[in-house]
């Protein structure tokens, strides 16, 4: 059994950001269904389009990460909620190597 990537100590080899960006596609697979979505997830997309564009943001750069470890409940919730095991399974990765 390999042993768990220790996380404070390097993130050498690990793809936090191409992980954060496939999160966030297999989330829009959810809340890019008017029947999925509400206030919050619209509140979130309009943050997920700021990511990347502090000019937008008074000067604040957010990225996909961020908005992971911010709202990591609210993630697990919904795809909960839809039984996405892919994407639980890559969000406690995320979480595990990451966050």
């Amino acid at each position: 059994m390999t042993p768990p990537t220790d996380r404070y100590v390097t993130y050498k080899n690990i793809d936090c950001e191409g992980n954060s960006k496939q999160l966030m596609k297999m989330l829009r697979r959810h809340i890019d269904d008017p029947e999925k979505s509400n206030a919050f997830w619209e509140k979130f997309k309009e943050k997920l389009a700021l990511v990347g564009k502090p000019a937008e943001n008074n000067g604040r750069c957010l990225d996909e990460l961020f908005l992971i470890h911010t709202y990591i409940n609210n993630l697990y919730e919904i795809f909960e909620e839809y039984e996405d095991d892919e994407a639980l399974a890559l969000l406690d990765r995320i979480e595990r190597e990451c966050c």
